[in-house]
């Protein structure tokens, strides 16, 4: 049998259903998908912002992408964008969890015994709830299909405890419940890994380390002692990752977490 690489690659036609489109990742990950032929949906709570983003990429490249406004903690919004795609492409081939709330610079810096429950919650509801509800939404349909992909966004953080010492007054602290969330997604990823075994549905995890983006010098040079290349990434240097566990590249995947970090979390 001859492997056609191009075609291993390849999600032309492909629905793809993606939270947090309009965020620093998102919008990369809605222009790497979109070069390969999918019809990405972008999903956020910034709809403006993911109009924009459909109407670059539709300009560019030869794709149907849909813009919709998603709140991940309402059960009422998630069953709606569901039926919304369904109805405009009638199936749903890959899901991203990739949303995420991490809390304002005030929240993050909050010492954890002063940590406020409802900002807590809030985490649980985005980074973890909404991702449960999404699953069993979209899971169902892709179940009926008969195949399907879902990739939840985890973080190094997820694996390894934050180090505090390389933050200072940088303002980019790590919440507790960051950690505790993105700790949960990777298991619960394995979890319907398993209980969707033999349905053709694949479920995969990708943990990125921190990007670059406008945070203090020092915090920049902090957080790239700690990691082998001795940077932060590129906010596009995830987008391979995301086309590889999209595609038949990563037809023989599931139950994974593949680890981008730079070699932070393998020393």
């Amino acid at each position: 049998m001859t492997i056609n690489a191009r075609d291993l690659f390849s999600l032309s036609g492909k629905v793809i259903l993606l939270t947090g489109a309009a965020g620093n990742l998102g919008s990369q990950y809605v222009d790497g998908l979109s070069q390969v032929g999918a019809n990405v949906v972008l999903a956020d709570m910034n709809y403006v912002e993911c109009v924009k983003i459909e109407k670059t990429v539709r300009k560019k490249y030869d794709v149907d992408p849909l813009s919709l406004k998603l709140d991940l903690t309402s059960q009422k919004s998630i069953s709606n964008l569901v039926s919304k795609v369904l109805k405009k492409y009638s199936k749903i081939d890959v899901l991203i969890n990739n949303a995420a709330y991490q809390g304002t610079d005030e929240i993050r810096t909050t010492p954890f015994e002063k940590l406020l429950l409802k900002d807590w919650n809030k985490a649980v509801s985005v980074n973890l709830t909404g991702i449960f509800l999404l699953c069993q939404q979209v899971g169902e349909i892709m179940k009926k299909q008969r195949q399907g992909n879902i990739i939840n966004i985890g973080s190094t953080y997820g694996l390894v405890a934050p180090d505090q010492r390389i933050y200072g007054n940088s303002g980019q602290n790590a919440g507790a419940f960051y950690a505790a969330t993105k700790s949960a997604v990777i298991n619960l990823t394995r979890y319907l890994a398993s209980y969707w075994a033999n349905t053709g549905i694949r479920v995969n995890t990708l943990s990125p380390g921190g990007v670059e983006r406008n945070q203090t010098r020092d915090f920049v040079n902090n957080y790239s002692k700690k990691t082998m290349l001795g940077r932060m990434a590129r906010k596009d240097e995830y987008v391979g990752a995301i086309i590889f566990l999209a595609s038949d590249a990563s037809s023989y995947m599931t139950g994974s977490n593949l680890i981008i970090d730079g070699g932070w979390t393998a020393w």
